[in-house]
């Protein structure tokens, strides 16, 4: 008689291990509060706060070991439950005039199936140095002339994550007090702070991301860590109206418009919040904007694209539009990526088109490119595994 036995079970997998959270890129508050839950008696909390802030946002530390007036129990006690970590670089390229771009991938959460990734990028001029920052993971704006547009929305960063990209861009330059230069340190300013200005024009748009973007800022302009001005902070919004006169009165920050056209059709087209937001609501709440003055002016970016806004009657239309604000005009020649339908204006196109605002009182740069080379340039950015799914799924195309 045989007897019949049930299949032995298949080992059980061994639980994944729950990465540990950073405690890098966080609030006083949050600092606080992971404190305490980590064991750290209420009363001493504040104390502790005020310790990791300065180790965290002046020294720059990324070990606990290092926290030198932090007991050794409690450095074992915070190693133990946290990390100092940034977010992970994924890949790093340096372009011939010296700009830096990071592919940064985060941690995955919830059902992601993949760990979600961004790019930040610097960009070192003589006597300054320029962080662009993203605040989504991709976007929903779909602005025609745009790289970044083309990937869809998968998430907001957190305060932490967008903090992290700063954290990581004054690792990598060495930023911090005492650090040393990388190697490839050629094109870095030669004051003693290497990034003086951050910018909010990285992937997403920062005003859907409002009080993330708002709480990293206030970390970064705290004056007792990572001390940038708000002068030197700047956030550009593609026009999210009900949000910007908030913007300005809860933060004080400098202003930056993607306008990129005068007429409600045209930036339809380029800017499709405009048939949400047209022109004359996005202008009315720039005259609005708290603390606009002839010291506190909001920048217009207007992206130079051929025989579609270039023209000498495109520039008198700008000029008109922009009467009675005090404005910057940012020209920006069009930075070409695969599959684009645009084309840059002529450079005597974009003279003639600067000269005519010049004449009428408007402080109008051409934007130099830079990062060209690594698609690091204004409207370029869109994360490497993008492009690479991207172009996965045109070979398989292909091979149907």
């Amino acid at each position: 008689m045989s007897v019949l036995t049930a299949p032995s079970a298949a080992p059980a997998a061994p639980p994944t291990p729950v990465a540990k959270p950073t405690l890098a890129g966080l609030s006083r508050e949050r600092l606080q509060q992971s404190l305490i839950g980590a064991g750290v008696p209420e009363k001493q909390s504040r104390m502790r706060v005020n310790q990791l802030w300065r180790w965290l946002y002046v020294s720059g530390v990324t070990r606990f070991d290092d926290m030198t007036d932090v007991s050794k129990d409690l450095r074992a006690q915070l190693a133990d439950q946290f990390t100092l970590d940034r977010p992970e670089i994924v890949s790093e390229q340096v372009s011939v005039d010296g700009t830096r771009k990071w592919l940064l991938r985060l941690p995955k959460r919830g059902h992601e199936a993949r760990a979600p990734e961004v790019e930040t990028v610097y960009i070192p001029e003589s006597d300054r140095g320029t962080l662009c920052i993203s605040s989504q993971v991709g976007c929903t704006l779909n602005c025609s002339f745009c790289h970044t547009g083309t990937q869809r929305l998968v998430r907001n960063l957190d305060a932490a994550e967008i903090v992290g990209q700063i954290l990581l861009a004054r690792d990598r330059i060495g930023d911090w007090p005492g650090a040393p230069l990388p190697e490839n340190a050629q094109n870095l300013p030669v004051s003693d702070r290497k990034i003086t200005n951050i910018v909010l024009m990285g992937m997403g748009e920062p005003l859907y991301n409002f009080d993330n973007v708002k709480e990293a800022m206030a970390i970064a302009a705290d004056g007792e860590g990572l001390s940038v001005s708000k002068r030197r902070i700047t956030l550009s919004t593609s026009g999210v109206v009900p949000e910007i006169a908030r913007w300005g009165g809860d933060t004080g920050t400098m202003l930056a418009i993607s306008l990129h056209a005068t007429r409600d059709d045209l930036r339809d087209e380029l800017v499709p919040i405009n048939k949400k937001y047209p022109i004359s609501e996005l202008l009315k709440a720039c005259r609005d904007y708290p603390g606009l003055s002839n010291a506190k002016r909001i920048t217009f970016e207007y992206v130079m694209l051929k025989g579609v806004n270039d023209s000498a009657a495109d520039a008198k239309a700008l000029v008109r539009l922009l009467a009675g604000i005090p404005a910057k005009i940012n020209l920006i020649p069009f930075n070409p990526w695969p599959g684009s339908k645009y084309e840059c204006s002529d450079w005597e196109t974009i003279e003639r088109f600067a000269e005519i605002v010049n004449k009428a009182g408007y402080a109008s740069p051409v934007r130099t490119p830079r990062g060209r080379d690594i698609l690091a340039a204004c409207g370029q950015l869109k994360s490497a595994s993008e492009k690479l799914r991207a172009s996965q799924r045109s070979a398989a195309v292909a091979l149907d």
